[in-house]
């Protein structure tokens, strides 16, 4: 008997949702096109769901939606929220037909059972990651399984990633991405923002959404209704 060759798994990844609010490719492009410029290696290659809610009696020409995701270096993989005949559209240029609403997205919880658990799973606690020094432009950081200390700054092109959350005791100039692994309780914290991106649990906001009364200022951002909220670190 030959040996197993894969196992096969149902698993979950972090998407980046598409809200397409139009269907004028020329200007999603433009304005795509903008946004993946100030962080490109956060976007390079990254799988895209396309969620079709605010569209649902319009016809959308997939196939040049398709290959100007793919012309940008993003990576299509499907559609959500569509109507049936805007899916069977999808299906006939490879794109597949996702099942997503926020509240499917949520695990289920399991019930407790009345009989006695005899043997408890303990919690791993690792301990944080020190980064004593700043992160250069160019260098990239990840703490797995545990939450990031950098006791210096994050420089332009730099890029900092914690499975947990993220703690700059200096300017966050950089890129810093918590909670990579799905943790939505994640938190990035820094005595300076003025980051090119900030990302939690797959929520992102990149420079032009951050210039608001807490730039330049020590800040916390956090996740909320699967968007960020900022707000300042030290309230007075």
């Amino acid at each position: 008997m030959s040996e197993q060759t894969f196992e096969l798994k149902g698993n979950l990844f972090t998407l980046s949702v598409l809200h397409l609010f139009s269907v004028d490719i020329t200007q999603l492009r433009k304005e795509l096109d903008e946004k993946i410029s100030q962080a490109p290696k956060f976007f390079i290659g990254a799988p895209i769901v396309i969620n079709l809610a605010k569209l649902q009696d319009t016809d959308v020409d997939f196939a040049t939606l398709k290959q100007t995701l793919l012309d940008l270096q993003l990576n299509p993989v499907g559609i959500c929220n569509g109507t049936e005949q805007q899916n069977e559209a999808a299906k006939a240029v490879k794109l597949s037909v996702l099942n997503y609403s926020k509240d499917n997205a949520k695990p289920v919880q399991p019930k407790q059972s009345n009989t006695e658990v005899v043997e408890i799973e303990k919690e791993v606690y690792l301990p944080p990651q020190i980064v004593q020094t700043t992160v250069r432009s160019g260098q990239q950081i990840y703490a797995k399984n545990r939450d990031l200390i950098v006791l210096g700054a994050v420089s332009h092109g730099a890029e900092v990633i914690a499975d947990g959350n993220i703690h700059i005791y200096g300017t966050l100039r950089g890129r810093a991405i918590a909670g990579a692994q799905g943790y939505d309780e994640a938190a990035i914290y820094c005595q300076r923002l003025e980051a090119e991106l900030v990302s939690i649990n797959g929520s992102y906001w990149i420079s032009d959404s951050l210039q608001g009364e807490l730039w330049g200022k020590a800040a916390q951002v956090k996740q909320k209704n699967d968007s960020l909220e900022i707000t300042a670190l030290v309230k007075g």
